[in-house]
């Protein structure tokens, strides 16, 4: 017997509580007047998602010498000429309005210089010291306010606890009815029908051996339009981090990031045998870009020239323990819990999945090609390219957040009623959903452990055409596995194995769509690196793959990158500026 249904009806439905989710919320109530706003969220409000994690910054052009060019210019070639530069310069030109926004109305207070100007640290792969901060706990700083004007706005409703499980289009196909829901709590079905849906799940490839993302993500939003069949840009961009915390084996906090602002303030990163080896890869050193750092790193542990755990060393050690105490103290506090002194000694490290460049197409006003579906954060693509600067992740979520919140009041105002959903579709997402209830039940850890060292190993730092063979093969496997795998019918509420079992579904769809990706780029870009194909190829004729789900499976495709701004070789910086 299937199981029963909710229906329940909001204007604008926001999926995900990170900076962009929040900040889509405050726009949307304060420019929808009379509209019902509800924002739905994994766990709870402020207290889930990848943004209160943030602990380097925001990338703003705001300080003298600096100027918008500049930080569009370090934002396309950081991504090797693959961002859509009309997303790019939504990005840089919006940012120092919402930085502006969150300090005088937001009521966020960044770290500042003697003179009262926002102090801008160090980051890597840019060309001034842009990156606006509190200390290194910036993301918390900007959620807990965010999360304030949130909680004081009535007209703000929540759903906690809730998991997006599929969106669900009108009978015709033309227009977003709404989504499938689950209520974590009582384990009950509910369908949110919504004139306006933002997707702002985050991305979080947590499919690999090391990642840094919360424990809640698990690329839920991308698969979920994966099915709808809409399409997915640039997919094989997963950036690595260079610096994830080495703990051991046995502990959660192995892969948790140590920011980069370490290796901006002049860390330095150290083989087993106590070696500074960054110079024999870049002449940035330990300044080069996170792809560049992060395969260096993985190129001296295949070498075996690693600490005892298996990875090199990160040492501040000569900046002075007292100014590494003051300016990094949340990562000192970090490390100590795990046994090590940021400080005074010696750190282990490994290149950590961290961020998801991949993601849903989309305008620079967030829409989708399906009318009443916005996306915003880590679940949209296009604004970083082939690699994302650090400190533009939280500027993305938060800029493009607020042009979600002012854009969907509008469509709403314009495109009338709810819409009626696709019954049969929506059956059929409910009756998937529950599937593991219908299957004997087996072990998911050890499904879960194999994903992590297949991606981590044949779909990782470098890749090459027969391990992403056998990486494919491999995920196909684990699907047919998982398929087959059932999990204790021990009721639905706050069943957590059964939320295990969704998330691996997800992990292993979205996995093969970046192995397929991968297979198909065959050049080197960005965070993609191919050992058999080094090379970055032409980047006048750069082109971003797009792969789509249909009735015969996964259709993968090339498009142009359209330079609207600029080409390869030209800047828009003045050269009176670039010369400085």
């Amino acid at each position: 017997m299937p199981m029963p249904i909710e229906r329940v009806r909001t204007d604008i439905l926001i999926l995900g509580s990170g900076g962009a989710g929040l900040f889509a919320a405050l726009h949307a109530h304060d420019r929808g007047a009379g509209l019902k706003v509800t924002v739905a969220t994994k766990g709870l409000l402020g207290k889930c998602g990848c943004t209160r994690m943030v602990q380097g910054g925001y990338n703003v052009s705001l300080h003298a010498g600096d100027s918008v060019e500049r930080h569009f210019m370090d934002t396309v070639e950081g991504g090797k000429w693959l961002p859509d530069q009309d997303l790019a310069w939504t990005l840089v030109s919006t940012a120092p309005e919402r930085v502006r926004e969150l300090e005088n109305e937001v009521g966020c207070f960044f770290d500042r210089n003697p003179d009262g100007s926002l102090h801008g640290k160090a980051f890597a792969g840019q060309t001034f010291d842009r990156t606006v901060h509190k200390g290194d706990l910036t993301g918390i700083e900007i959620i807990n306010r965010l999360m304030e004007q949130v909680w004081k706005r009535s007209g703000i409703d929540r759903l906690e606890e809730h998991r997006a499980l599929a969106l669900i289009p009108t009978p015709a196909g033309d227009a977003l009815a709404g989504v499938l829901m689950a209520d974590i709590r009582t384990g009950s079905l509910r369908f949110v029908q919504a004139r306006a849906v933002l997707l702002a799940t985050g991305g979080g490839p947590t499919m690999y051996r090391y990642h840094t993302p919360s424990g809640d993500k698990s690329m839920d939003g991308l698969a979920m339009a994966l099915r709808a069949g809409l399409p997915l840009r640039d997919m094989e961009m997963v950036q690595f981090h260079p610096t994830g915390l080495l703990a051991g084996p046995d502990t959660r906090m192995t892969g948790t990031v140590l920011e980069e602002g370490l290796r901006g303030a002049g860390g330095h990163l150290l083989d087993g045998a106590m070696r500074r080896f960054m110079e024999d890869y870049d002449a940035r050193a330990e300044r080069a870009t996170r792809d560049i750092v992060s395969r260096a790193i993985y190129a001296e542990m295949r070498a075996g020239r690693t600490s005892p755990n298996g990875g090199v060393y990160i040492r501040m050690s000569h900046l002075g323990p007292d100014t590494v105490r003051r300016q990094f103290k949340g990562m000192v506090e970090r490390c100590r819990d795990c046994g090590f002194d940021l400080a005074g000694g010696l750190v282990e490290v490994v290149p950590t999945a961290h961020y998801f460049m991949g993601g849903l197409v989309c305008r620079p006003d967030t829409a989708t090609e399906l009318p009443g579906l916005f996306v915003a954060g880590e679940d949209a693509s296009g604004m970083h390219g082939a690699n994302r600067l650090g400190g533009n992740g939280v500027a993305n979520s938060t800029v493009f957040g607020g042009i979600a919140g002012d854009t969907m009041p509008r469509f709403v105002a314009q495109s009338g009623g709810h819409r009626d959903p696709d019954e049969a579709l929506l059956a059929a997402e409910a009756e998937r959903c529950l599937h593991p209830f219908t299957r004997r039940a087996g072990d998911l850890n050890a499904l879960r452990e194999r994903l992590m060292d297949l991606m981590w190993d044949e779909v990782g730092v470098v890749r090459d055409a027969e391990g992403l063979a056998r990486g494919l093969a491999g995920l196909d496997a684990l699907e047919a596995e998982l398929l087959d795998t059932g999990i204790p019918d021990a009721g639905r509420a706050f069943n957590l194995t059964w939320h295990d079992w969704l998330n691996l579904r997800s992990q292993i769809e979205t996995g093969r769509v970046i192995a397929l990706a991968a297979q198909r780029r065959e050049n080197s870009r960005g965070a993609h690196y191919r050992a058999d194909f080094p090379e970055p190829g032409d980047l006048a004729t750069s082109t971003y793959t797009v792969v789509r789900q249909n009735a015969d499976g996964l259709a993968i495709t090339d498009a142009p990158v359209r330079f609207t701004r600029v080409r390869p070789g030209e800047s828009l910086i003045p050269p009176a500026m670039a010369a400085e």
